[in-house]
């Protein structure tokens, strides 16, 4: 009797046992897709846009952020059904440090976005909603080429904007699939147009396709530029379209200020009005392109709407009066370049750029320069002000930082 009473309690734990594992297991793997070290190239390569949240169990934006995501990868699944277009997928960063240290990750929780292959440039940096993270992964999806039936709709293409524009003997062919690929990449950065069959058949010589580069005209002095390399060599074109959809001098906004900020280089900010300062960009995007390549691996080169950005003027003692101006913000300090009509002399924004690094800037702003008049040392201190956009960095209130970056 007591043999059958334990025989049954043993059936009665496998059974309660089974159903538990039962409503436990997910076959579907619902949430955002769990990435380790053995998966993750594989996830990467078959499918055209991966959304990953590295994280930390320990950090609690993770934790806030876990389930908002994980229904967010959801309701992506059912609204995107073809394999190999898009999966939302999780890093634990303890678990998979090879991982966290490939993608540079520095802070918790960090939102990447691969497409193709490739981590995108930008990270997601916006609302943390379940709505947010579908309109992002919709919008990441469509197309970023917009087609043109006749060349003459080409003339009324935004030209404060740089373009890229393809012309294709066909759609149907590998030139045009790497160029698509490609353009993906640097849909944030460049407008890109095409055209196939007829409508460009004057446009490139028979069976060639060609395409071509328009910098924003309005605002430099760059001209069309064809692209002389092999469109069947992705890595090649790729390259060539990302070095001239992001130019050398981009404007800070509110927007992006974050993501600049991060990439722990100073600033070299020319401040203007809009509309009235726009020769002034135009000079300055040609000084820097002409006389200043060769730092760009040392300083962001920078314009700011001197009337969004009036709190950092305020911090120089400066005004929208005062527009245009040029500093350097150094992350500690901002430091102003002594008169804008002296950028166009050769070499003298050279010559501010470094200083910074020499250290002159900022002991000059402490005490004074170093001889005056008659050759003595000065030695009265004055205070430069502190820097505005180290505080538009990732805040301490939306990430666990797991390192001062700046």
């Amino acid at each position: 009797m007591n043999q059958n009473i334990y025989s049954s309690s043993n059936h009665l734990f496998f059974f309660l046992h089974l159903l538990v594992s039962y409503l436990c297991y997910n076959p579907t793997d619902s949430g955002a897709v769990s990435l380790t070290h053995s998966t993750i190239d594989q996830t990467l390569a078959s499918n055209e846009l991966v959304f990953i949240n590295f994280y930390a169990d320990w950090c609690r934006f993770s934790n806030m952020l876990a389930p908002i995501f994980d229904e967010a990868a959801d309701k992506v699944s059912e609204a995107f059904t073809n394999p190999g277009q898009v999966v939302m997928g999780k890093v634990d960063c303890d678990k998979e440090g090879a991982i966290a240290t490939r993608f540079h990750i520095t802070k918790y929780p960090t939102l990447k976005v691969i497409r193709n292959g490739q981590p995108a440039k930008r990270e997601y940096r916006g609302k943390r909603s379940v709505e947010a993270f579908q309109e992002f992964v919709k919008k990441q999806l469509e197309d970023p080429i917009k087609e043109f039936q006749d060349i003459s709709e080409l003339k009324n293409l935004d030209t404060k904007k740089r373009i890229i524009i393809g012309f294709f003997e066909k759609k149907d062919c590998p030139e045009y699939n790497i160029f698509r690929r490609a353009a993906s990449n640097l849909k944030e950065d460049c407008q890109f147009h095409v055209g196939f069959g007829d409508a460009v058949r004057a446009m490139h010589p028979p069976g060639q396709n060609i395409v071509v580069f328009r910098p924003d005209v309005a605002l430099s002095n760059e001209r069309d530029e064809t692209f002389k390399g092999s469109l069947l060599d992705y890595d090649e074109t790729s390259v060539w379209m990302s070095e001239r959809c992001v130019p050398l001098v981009r404007e800070i906004t509110f927007e992006n200020a974050e993501e600049l900020t991060e990439e722990g280089l100073p600033f070299m900010i020319l401040f203007h009005r809009p509309g009235r300062d726009d020769e002034t960009v135009k000079i300055f995007k040609d000084i820097v392109a002409g006389q200043l390549i060769s730092e760009k691996q040392n300083i962001n080169f920078l314009t700011a709407d001197g009337e969004k950005f009036a709190h950092p003027l305020h911090h120089l003692g400066k005004s929208l009066d005062d527009l245009p101006l040029i500093a350097i913000d150094s992350f500690r300090h901002m430091y102003l370049f002594p008169n804008i009509k002296e950028m166009e002399v050769p070499g003298k924004l050279k010559s501010f750029i470094q200083d910074l690094y020499s250290g002159k800037l900022h002991r000059e702003f402490h005490y004074g320069p170093d001889l005056n008049e008659i050759g003595a040392p000065v030695d009265t201190p004055t205070n430069p002000p502190e820097s505005s956009f180290r505080k538009l960095g990732p805040s301490p209130n939306r990430y666990t930082l797991l390192k001062d970056e700046l």
